[in-house]
C-alpha cells in the first residue's frame, strides 16, 4: 500500500521518548542504571494522515507526571514541513525498580514533568 506500517508509529513515539530525555541531561540507560524502569502500561495512536516510505518526519513529544509513579507522553508525528499531522499518540509507563515493584520517581526526573 505503500504506506508506513502501522505500529512503526510506536517505535517512533519511543525515539520522540528517548530524545525527551536526552533534551534533560538524562537518558533511558542511566535511568536503568540506576534500577529505575519505565515499562509502558497504555498505549494509544489514531492515524490522521498516511505516511509514506521514505517520508521524513518529525516527533513532538511532551511529557507530564501523572503521579511520583507514573509519567504519560504525549506525542505528534508531522511530516517534516511540519504541517501535516500524520498521527498522535500517548503512552503511560509506570515506574518500577528492578523487581517490577512500583517506586517514586527520582525528584530530579519529577522536577523535568513538573
Amino acid at each position: 500500500m505503500s504506506v508506513a506500517y502501522y505500529a512503526n508509529y510506536f517505535i517512533w513515539f519511543e525515539v520522540g521518548r528517548s530524545e525527551f530525555f536526552r533534551s534533560f541531561g538524562s537518558s533511558y540507560r542511566e535511568l536503568e542504571a540506576l534500577g529505575l524502569f519505565l515499562p509502558v502500561i497504555e498505549a494509544n495512536c489514531e492515524y490522521r494522515k498516511p505516511a509514506r516510505y521514505d517520508d521524513k518526519l518529525s516527533i513532538l513529544t511532551r511529557g507530564r507526571l501523572v503521579s511520583p509513579v507514573r509519567i504519560r507522553f504525549d506525542y505528534e508525528i508531522k511530516l517534516s514541513d511540519k504541517t501535516v499531522v500524520t498521527a498522535v499518540g500517548r503512552t503511560v509507563h509506570a515506574a518500577v525498580d528492578g523487581n517490577g515493584q512500583p517506586t517514586r520517581l527520582p525528584t530530579k526526573i519529577q522536577q523535568v514533568f513538573k
